[in-house]
This record gives C-alpha cells, structure tokens and sequence, in this order.
C-alpha cells in the first residue's frame, strides 16, 4: 500500500509542477485534465502526507521519553504519543478506503426511473411521494432536477416518472437507490382499515455521454406528435412531442415536456443514451456476480432494498439491517443517514473482500 502511495505523492508534485507552466495553462483541454486529476488526488495525498507525520511525531516522542527525566514532561509525552498512534491507525483505515477502485461513474450525474409496480393506485401515489423525496434531497444539495417523462392519474399519483440528477458526483450517492422500495400502510381509499402493501421499482442510471454510446441513426425510428394534457400553452396545438423507437432493442423513449420539438428530441436522445448504456452496464454486472455480492444493492434491480412502514412511522434497509423510526423526515428528502449507512457498508464489504 504504501509503496502506491509513495506514487501518488510523486505524481500529485508532477501535477503541481506541470500546472505551473505556460504550455499546460494556454492548453484548456490539458489544464482541465490536470485539475480533475488534482482534486482526484488531493484527499488521498493530504492523509498520507498527516500520516507521515504522524509517525515523525512519534519517533520524536519515543526519543525524547527515552531522554526526559521530568514526571509531568513525561506524561505529556506520553499523552501526544497515544494520541498519534490513534491517529495514525484512523489514517491507515482512511487511507485504504480512498485507495478502493473507483467506480468510474461515480462522477456522473444520474437519470431516475421511478415506476408504480405491485398496487395499484396505491402505487402510483407512493411513487409520487418518493419522487417527491428524491426531489427534496436533491434540492437540500443543491443538485438541479430536470423532469425528462412523466405519466400521471387522476389523484395525484404517477404510474411513472424519469427525470435527471446533476450535480457533483451525483451516481456516487444515488446508485444506492436502485432496487424495490415497498410501502406498507392503510390507503386513503380503504374504508376497512387494512393495512395494503405496494410496490415500485426504483432505476438509477448514470448519464450516457456521447463517447460512451454510439447510436446509429439506422436503428431509430422517430416519430413527432402532438403532446398530451390538460391544455395550456403549446400544449396539443404543436407537433412538439417525440417518440424514439430503438429497433434492436425495442426502447421507446416519448418525451413531451418542453414546448419546442428540438428541446424534447435533445431529451429523449439523452435518455435513449443513458438507457442503452445502463443495458451494458447490467450486463457486466451480470457477468460480475461475485463482484456484485461484495457490493450493497447497486447491481439488481429486482432486489427489494426497502420498506417504509407508515403505521409504525419506521424505515428499514434490508441490505444493511438499518431501521429509522422517522419516516416524516424521510418522506420530506431526509434520506442522508440512510446514504451514508449504505456507502459505509459497501466499503466494509470491498476492504473485507481486498483483505481475503
């Protein structure tokens, strides 16, 4: 480990140095490559340049115990070297974390797909208010939301809802999402007071970039409509609306949300991008099962991740054993324990994996 990090050290100088000159800050491309690496680095560096220290310091100790003969000196001594070998063992956990293999999308905003699954109109109401949720998560971190599809009924529910995530390494934190949220609780609609249980699937895809997906204009059919609703303006008087038909994979992406044809186009376009490139990223985790046993939840989206108990106001994680009796606070876009608690939980799992 610390001959890598020995590495890092040297290439994080090289970087500096390389900043520094004229060639690199007149190269915009460059200097941007530069930056990222940079920041990429910065923590990783930081720790280990504390922890070098840290070891100086007790060194430093060690030697001048040997010399001192003053009690109360001795004690002090004593003290700082305790609390730098606390330290250093808190460095070394640190350190193995930020060496993790990096997932390479972490850094890359998202595209949510939220659809009502197991009942009924319960469902199409529960996956409103999660996508209400998410909306206040992303808002709470500053994140801009973006509606790209929406199909909603008549009492405020959403059979289905798409929109997107941009932000600062947005999929790092949303990826954990993925997956079957059931809720548990007595429906508006239910006289007899029985407690039903529904269903929706939660996808969380990292935005396609142009180089990550090639899409031949052979393969698509596009078809340009007249969008539907409750009226308004530009609404069912312009051919704005655009239906993307993928013939080989048979994806068919309609977005209407925009009044202008092109906007709605860009959009669905997007999200066929983004679609085509999750399809190859499921497959590698398929391919990766043992891979994705190391990891919380990212890889299966038929795995059910969650339950939200509303008589008892509780939420439970089933992939990390994680319960919160406050659902309110949840249900409003406080969700940022149960992050946590999932990203701490798949590095246990991948250093428990490195250490076998």
């Amino acid at each position: 480990m610390f001959d890598k990090l020995e590495d890092l050290l040297q290439r994080f100088e090289e970087i500096l140095n390389e900043l520094s000159e004229p060639s690199v800050t007149g190269d915009q491309k460059r200097f941007t490559a530069l930056m990222k690496e940079q920041s990429d680095l910065t923590p990783i560096v930081e720790a280990y340049k504390e922890y070098k220290q840290c070891k100086q310091d007790i060194e430093d100790s060690l030697l001048l115990l040997d010399e001192e003969s003053d009690e109360d000196m001795r004690e002090m001594l004593k003290e700082e070297l305790t609390a730098a070998k606390e330290r250093v063992e808190e460095l070394e956990n640190k350190m193995k974390i930020l060496l993790l293999p990096k997932d390479p999308n972490d850094d890359k905003n998202v595209i949510v797909e939220i659809r009502a699954g197991a009942g009924g109109d319960e469902a199409a109401l529960f996956a409103a208010e999660i996508y209400r949720m998410y909306v206040h998560y992303a808002e709470s971190r500053r994140w801009k939301v973006e509606t790209i599809e929406m199909e909603e009924i008549g009492i405020g529910g959403m059979k289905n809802v798409t929109f997107m995530l941009s932000g600062p390494s947005v999929y790092s934190i949303m990826k954990y999402e993925s997956g079957v949220h059931r809720v548990q609780r007595v429906p508006e609609t239910e006289s007899g007071g029985r407690i039903h249980t529904s269903t929706i699937t939660v996808a969380v895809m990292p935005e396609a970039e142009d180089v990550d997906v090639v899409i031949d204009e052979k393969d698509i059919r596009i078809d340009v409509c007249r969008s539907s609703g409750a009226g308004g303006q530009c609404v069912n008087t312009t051919d704005s609306a655009v239906r993307l038909t993928h013939i080989p994979t048979g994806i068919v992406i309609y977005s209407q949300t925009e009044k202008s044809q092109i906007q709605n186009r860009a959009k669905a376009f997007a999200l066929l991008r983004t679609k085509l490139y999750d399809l190859e990223l499921q497959k590698a985790h398929d391919a990766e099962a043992e891979l994705r046993k190391s990891q919380v939840g990212t890889g299966d989206r038929s795995e059910k991740i969650r339950t939200y108990n509303f008589p008892q106001g509780r939420v439970t994680d089933h992939r990390i054993n994680l319960t919160l009796y406050k659902l309110d606070k949840i249900m409003d876009g406080d969700i940022q324990e149960i992050v946590d608690a999932c990203i701490a939980a798949d590095q246990a799992a991948k250093l428990a994996k490195m250490n076998e």
